[in-house]
């Protein structure tokens, strides 16, 4: 359900992509702490999937105002400027629906997208540098990539393609996507 009503306000179904969270000693946010923060600021439906900055919640307010007002509560309660990228539930299920390069997949733990606010221009990604074994797609607002040896290993590992396209992203391996669209529905 992509929209719910709560009194007299029609709410939209979002998961919340937070950038670069938890990843080793700094940046910390807590998902308890978080989920708190959220619900009392008003949100509702409010969960997280992992430690990782997924988090799904009802909302009225535009993708934009929302990414804009859930960076800044992050600021504000955890003192980290954490960008967020959203996605309706729609959204979400639309990207996982497409799987341009699932045909070549066979681990999706190696498989990802990278969630960026706005659509990516196609001549930078055309001009991205060619890394053996990696092979992308471009959708609107979401780059799909396909790293066979993984995301350690091999020519491609721990290239920043958020740098190399110009626009930061959000990065998910498709095993969250998928069981984001299922948490979403």
């Amino acid at each position: 359900m992509a929209a719910a009503r709560y009194g007299r306000r029609v709410t939209t179904r979002y998961v919340a992509l937070l950038r670069a969270i938890n990843l080793g000693a700094t940046r910390r946010v807590s998902m308890p702490r978080l989920r708190e923060v959220l619900s009392f600021r008003g949100y509702g439906d409010v969960r997280t999937h992992l430690a990782s900055g997924n988090v799904l919640l009802d909302s009225d307010l535009p993708e934009a105002a929302l990414s804009a007002a859930l960076t800044r509560a992050i600021g504000e309660e955890f003192d980290l400027d954490v960008p967020v990228v959203v996605r309706t539930a729609q959204e979400l299920g639309d990207v996982l629906a497409a799987d341009p390069l699932g045909e070549l997949v066979t681990d999706p733990s190696r498989y990802s997208v990278t969630f960026f606010a706005e659509p990516l221009d196609p001549d930078r990604v055309a001009a991205a540098p060619a890394y053996e074994g990696a092979v992308l797609a471009l959708r609107d607002r979401e780059l799909y990539l396909w790293l066979p040896d993984g995301f350690r290993a091999g020519p491609a590992a721990g290239v920043r393609w958020d740098r190399v396209l110009g626009q930061a992203g959000t990065n998910r391996n498709w095993n969250t996507v998928r069981t984001l669209v299922e948490l979403a529905a």
